[in-house]
């Protein structure tokens, strides 16, 4: 398998090679040429591994899935070896079952994908542990050094941090923008004491520190100098390992391949969404739906085919701060399958959304042809949701999956089963959950003593030199 820019102006290269990459030099995503399809038969030997009768069963379920899935991807690995990465990311100790992402039904026709059982309690975990396993693989392998610069919004900074602490060959320069993320996602982060864990707190939004995060990486000289490499979802081996649940989930869900089933994905930066879409293209029979809270770019997108990206300035502080971006950064890799994988057309739709902060796909009817749903909710329609799904589920849900489940519910089809995907765990918004339900999310016995932990931050203005000359003055 070989992949290339969507920009199309870098040469095809393997998925080693753009593991370490992030960005393409041309500025664009990396992309496979093609997406391997899967037949029926192959969806049904998915679906007919042996039962789970108990959880050790399961989990080598997740692990046959997974190697079937990301061998198509990864072509370059050894499959014994790949299989052996799995098998060392996907474990009960770290994800606390060997489902790795059960399936939890709520009532007939509404499950929620259950993806927040990883060590740093939100899905970014998921594809991250793994991503991790394979730049310590890759790395060795080259005799390289690889500096990760990295921009949160939330969960991203320490489902990376947790990735990476330890690994040979491996720093982490993670940005985060200061004040905008939860008590419980900072302490996450900050306190972890690992001498390759550098966080940077910027005095901005995190669309500055995405940006700081591209002109790094647009400067070709300090990337190469410097080994600049990726884990933010721009990195392709996230977006593949990602593709994994959703083949898991719909085997488990169908009896065929005639059946729909529908998820209801909370999108910010587009990297889930764009995985369901992909696992679609791959074979499985689903419909997508969309999720945005009040920052809706995306979802106006959807709507009337306008793509508007705003200002920092801008965004609103919600209560799902994941998802308080301006632009999503995965969006690129939809729009150029959208167009029929024309890199000339995005080259212009780009250079378009630079001059003019949007563009217009030019499609008077967006939500047939995009083959996406997509709608908003309010942080009143959270509070509202999470306070419903306790009620009636006895389940306490996060503001991100709260805004998946009013979305869906609000825009399925009637008679076709919805997967509410979940973003995280409820104590790492432990205000919005005090707000809803008048009670403390409980917090896992091994974050209790966060608070108590010292913190290890470098706070920086929001100026891309200075990003560079600390990530200079600390690489040996």
């Amino acid at each position: 398998m070989k992949y290339v820019s969507t920009r199309g102006n870098s040469e095809p290269a393997e998925f080693k090679e753009i593991l370490l990459e992030g960005l393409a030099p041309d500025g664009g995503l990396y992309v496979p040429e093609t997406y391997p399809k899967f037949t029926d038969a192959e969806l049904d030997a998915l679906r007919g591994l042996p039962a789970a009768p108990d959880a050790a069963q399961a989990g080598k379920n997740y692990h046959e899935v997974a190697l079937t899935v990301l061998r198509t991807f990864i072509t370059d690995i050894p499959e014994g070896d790949l299989k052996t990465l799995i098998a060392r990311t996907y474990t009960k100790e770290v994800f606390g079952t060997q489902e790795i992402t059960p399936l939890k039904q709520l009532e007939p026709g509404l499950s929620l994908l259950q993806l927040s059982n990883g060590p740093t309690l939100a899905f970014k975990d998921v594809p991250l542990q793994l991503l991790g396993n394979l730049m310590e693989y890759v790395l060795a392998e080259k005799g390289r050094e690889l500096n990760v610069l990295g921009a949160t919004s939330g969960d991203t900074g320490s489902a990376a941090a947790y990735a990476l602490k330890g690994k040979k060959n491996l720093r982490l320069f993670m940005l985060s923008p200061h004040g905008r993320m939860s008590r419980f996602q900072q302490l996450q982060m900050y306190t972890l004491s690992e001498p390759n864990i550098f966080n940077i707190v910027v005095n901005g939004t995190f669309d500055d520190c995405q940006t700081i995060v591209k002109e790094a990486n647009a400067d070709a000289d300090f990337k190469k100098k410097y080994k600049l490499g990726a884990v933010n979802s721009i990195n392709w081996g996230r977006i593949a390992a990602q593709i994994v649940y959703y083949f898991y989930s719909y085997s488990r869900l169908t009896k065929n391949n005639s059946e729909r089933v529908a998820y209801a994905v909370p999108s910010g930066n587009f990297g889930n969404a764009l995985s369901a879409h992909i696992a679609r293209e791959m074979g499985l029979n689903i419909e997508i739906i969309v999720c945005t809270n009040e920052n809706d770019v995306l979802d106006q997108f959807f709507s009337s085919g306008i793509y508007h990206i705003r200002k920092g300035s801008e965004v609103k502080v919600t209560s799902s701060p994941s998802m308080d971006i301006a632009s999503a950064s995965n969006f690129e890799r939809f729009v150029f399958d959208y167009v029929g994988r024309d890199s000339e057309k995005v080259r212009a739709l780009w250079q378009e959304l630079n001059a003019k902060r949007e563009f217009d796909i030019g499609n008077s009817e967006p939500g047939t042809a995009f083959r996406m749903t997509s709608g908003s909710a309010t942080d009143k329609d959270v509070l509202e949701t999470i306070r419903e799904a306790h009620k009636k589920y006895g389940y306490v849900i996060d503001p991100h999956t709260a805004v998946a489940m009013k979305v869906g519910l609000e825009k399925r089809e009637k008679g076709i089963p919805l997967v509410v995907v979940e973003t995280a765990q409820p104590a790492k918004f432990a205000d919005t959950i005090r707000e809803a339900l008048g009670f403390e999310a409980p917090i896992p016995k091994s974050y209790e003593s966060l608070a108590n932990l010292p913190e290890h931050t470098t706070r920086m203005e929001n100026e891309t030199d200075l990003v560079k000359k600390f990530i200079a003055e600390h690489v040996s």
